[in-house]
């Protein structure tokens, strides 16, 4: 194995061979070179691993029985040995300077964290994305209470950031990338590089947004988890709660709607 890098790429996968080699062929033209590359296989069933001879010592494979994406996430994170840590979907793509203005942005700014813009495709077609989802910079803590804000493609990270925030939650079978940045973003600011840096594709059958239905009740378990946590401040612990409120409502709105009064009364009442 080379010397240590200076990034170290994080790719979670699972039957995703047809959308790997782009991601993986993105990571080898970066103009910034000191990178090393983990895909992380989690329990694919589609011959992934026939994609990975033993040719480029910078790519590492490994494969690990199915436990989620967080799990996947974290196996790259303990093998990482570079001091920044950047991760890749396996269905999204970077352009070639990603990497490479990302890491000029940080030996400018004191940020531990940035992030890029990106380009969406849906069904492959490329859409313009909502104001919504506009990517910021600064302290966005709040902002990232109504959804995330941050993918985790676009993203660059400190290791000493993970070693201090932890990992991700392997409890989350999805939204962990949006409990993960409230962490994050509680305490840190984001750096911005305000460039479209990273092609992220949506739209197909196997995104595990169509596999889960509700998935407010998984930001809602993660709103409970930062609020109870005791890392925020006054301020934030008020927007969060707020926000949680919101949530409970409409997952209880959802939930009369597919005729579980159970479910709806219990996230209709806001937890004192």
């Amino acid at each position: 194995m080379p010397a240590a890098p200076l990034v170290s790429v994080i790719l979670p996968t699972w039957n995703r061979r047809s959308f790997l080699e782009k991601a993986v062929e993105s990571v080898r033209l970066q103009t910034f070179p000191h990178w090393e590359l983990w895909v992380i296989d989690d329990g694919s069933t589609d011959g992934t691993g026939g994609l990975f001879p033993a040719a480029d010592p910078r790519i590492q494979y490994v494969y690990q029985a199915n436990a989620g994406v967080a799990a996947a996430r974290n196996a790259g994170i303990r093998r990482a040995r570079g001091e920044w840590i950047a991760f890749l979907d396996s269905d999204d793509r970077w352009l070639p300077g990603k990497l490479e203005r990302q890491m000029k942005f940080h030996e400018n700014h004191p940020h531990r964290i940035s992030q890029t813009d990106e380009i969406w495709i849906r069904n492959g077609k490329r859409v313009n994305a909502m104001k919504k989802h506009e990517k910021k910079g600064g302290p966005i803590f709040e902002s990232c209470l109504k959804l995330c804000l941050i993918s985790p493609s676009c993203a660059l990270l400190s290791k000493k950031l993970i070693d201090e925030t932890g990992l991700f939650d392997e409890s989350f079978e999805v939204c962990e990338d949006y409990e993960y940045w409230l962490r994050v973003t509680a305490r840190h600011p984001v750096g911005l590089v305000d460039e479209k840096l990273v092609v992220k594709h949506g739209g197909h059958a196997d995104q595990l947004s169509r596999r889960h239905w509700g998935m407010d009740r998984f930001r809602i378990r993660a709103l409970r988890k930062i609020i109870d946590s005791g890392a925020l401040t006054p301020a934030q612990k008020e927007a969060a709660s707020n926000e949680l409120e919101v949530k409970c409502r409409i997952y209880a709105r959802g939930c009369l709607k597919r005729d579980r009064p159970g479910e709806a009364r219990e996230y209709a009442i806001f937890p004192a």
